[in-house]
């Protein structure tokens, strides 16, 4: 009596492992096995590990190849994924007005590619040549939940250049 006995595990070949922007493509590519001496079944186990913050994260997929006699192949593909782009922000525009109109203190607005931003705003009154006349720096910083920021400055100019009326006149004499 001969006995074939299949001790050979299955050839397995899985996608390669690779690092993605959170807002790109994340391919979940297939794994590929043969045998020698039969049919075989692939399994996927998947596990996503939470990085630092909301836009990294780890993709760990565990491919096991296995034939009809029970014989495996196990291999892992690991996918990293990162958040490493700043918030677009979108600030008012600069504007120079008189010391006596409105000043209006616009609010700025930020998109960003994989979570939440926060906008922070700083500002600063340099004076003039005049009490009526100086400068306000807005710097304004989008920040999202990676720490990824965007700064940008408006620069509101006041002026003074309205003469002063006269509301009372004494009468000649």
């Amino acid at each position: 009596t001969i006995t074939i006995v299949d001790t050979t595990s299955p050839v397995l070949t899985i996608p390669a492992d690779y690092t993605a922007e959170c807002s790109d493509e994340h391919p979940m590519d297939d794994a590929s096995a043969t045998d020698n001496c039969g049919e075989v079944v692939i399994t996927v186990d998947e596990v996503t590990t939470a990085g630092s913050c909301a836009g990294d994260y780890v993709i760990t997929r565990t491919f096991t190849a296995t034939d009809d006699c029970g014989n495996a192949t196990t291999d892992t593909q690991t996918i990293t994924i990162i958040d490493t782009t700043a918030p677009v922000l979108t600030i008012p525009a600069d504007y120079t007005a008189e010391c006596s109109d409105e000043h209006p203190m616009d609010a700025a607005s930020a998109t960003d590619n994989c979570g939440e931003v926060t906008i922070s705003v700083e500002e600063v009154t340099t004076p003039g040549a005049c009490a009526g006349d100086y400068t306000i720096t807005r710097t304004f910083t989008a920040t999202d939940d990676c720490g990824n920021a965007t700064t940008d400055t408006q620069t509101i100019t006041i002026i003074d250049t309205t003469a002063p009326e006269f509301t009372f006149v004494p009468a000649d004499y």
